[in-house]
């Protein structure tokens, strides 16, 4: 069982920011990508008290990016959106219906490069149930939780990497009970691992 305070994750996030890195990606050189398009997601923590899960949707089969796969609530950043957080929280009520008024901003994990050419920005939020979603049927098939000690453990962590294009792109993957979670969702897993990494105290 894996508990975390919001409070330390915020305040770990926020020296987390300060420091100068470039961003993360699933590609193995990222100078080689294009000028990528802004986009943000939210990644809902769910508080159940002694414990906590991820919020994660399935995109519907006839998307143009990315059908079928395993997500954050999130999208393109548009020109009216304010900053990366607006867009993320934006993006949360279309899609799942979940409104910012149960959303606790915490932070900000470091942006993450995808192959199909966006520069996504991961916005930590703290959800405390109960809530009720009501999903965009054209946009997402389903919403569902994982136990974020799913995603802390290394033993469910996987690495592969496939040659696109003349490219070599590496991607992780955390399959969860017949969810195939992998790529960019994976990725922004993997470092919100690596920041929890810091808090030895709060899991």
């Amino acid at each position: 069982m894996v508990s975390i305070a919001p409070a330390a994750l915020r305040e770990l996030l926020g020296r987390r920011a300060g420091r100068a890195a470039e961003p993360l990606g699933d590609w193995a050189d990222l100078s080689l990508r294009p000028d990528p398009m802004p986009a943000a997601v939210l990644v809902p923590l769910v508080d159940h008290g002694a414990s906590q899960s991820v919020l994660l949707t399935r995109r519907t089969d006839h998307l143009h990016h990315h059908p079928g796969q395993i997500s954050f609530p999130g999208g393109r950043v548009e020109p009216q959106d304010l900053t990366p957080v607006f867009t993320a929280l934006r993006e949360t009520e279309e899609e799942i219906g979940l409104h910012s008024q149960h959303v606790e901003l915490l932070g900000a994990l470091p942006d993450y490069l995808t192959g199909t050419g966006f520069r996504v920005t991961p916005v930590v939020g703290w959800v405390r149930p109960p809530f009720k979603l009501r999903l965009d049927a054209f946009e997402v098939a389903e919403a569902f939780e994982v136990p974020l000690a799913h995603f802390l453990d290394p033993a469910n962590h996987q690495r592969h990497s496939i040659e696109h294009e003349g490219l070599l792109r590496h991607f992780h993957a955390m399959p969860y009970q017949g969810y195939y979670i992998w790529g960019a969702t994976a990725g922004i897993l993997m470092s919100l691992y690596h920041a929890l990494g810091d808090m030895p105290n709060e899991r």
